[in-house]
């Protein structure tokens, strides 16, 4: 699933390897017609929902690949206003701070059975 932009930093949750969720998505065409998933907080779509287990999550990259990150911080801290969270990336095996200056992050979810 595809999370970011102003969706995630209008009312998106920090997000983290391991934990059990539950978001909203749509399906969007993507430009060679590919279905990409994207993360939804509002109405302005059918939306769908996938729960379950975080398996992955990656951060965009100025190169055009990605990089695997412990977390996505909530919309508040991306944005820098929350006082709990500075918003940062780190490594999720190193703990070493990682820096993009996309907020464009892929996770993966195993579904729930």
């Amino acid at each position: 699933m595809e999370v970011g932009g102003w969706e995630h930093q209008c009312c998106g949750p920090s997000i983290e390897r391991q934990e059990v969720v539950d978001l909203g998505y749509v399906r969007v065409a993507g430009p060679e017609g590919q279905v990409r998933f994207v993360e939804s907080h509002h109405d302005t779509a059918p939306v769908e929902r996938v729960r379950g287990r975080v398996a992955d999550i990656q951060v965009a990259h100025d190169d055009g690949g990605t990089l695997p990150v412990l977390r996505v911080p909530g919309g508040r801290a991306l944005r820098g206003f929350d006082p709990a969270d500075d918003g940062h990336l780190e490594d999720p095996w190193t703990g070493e701070e990682v820096t993009s200056r996309h907020e464009v992050f892929f996770v993966l979810v195993r579904p729930s059975a």
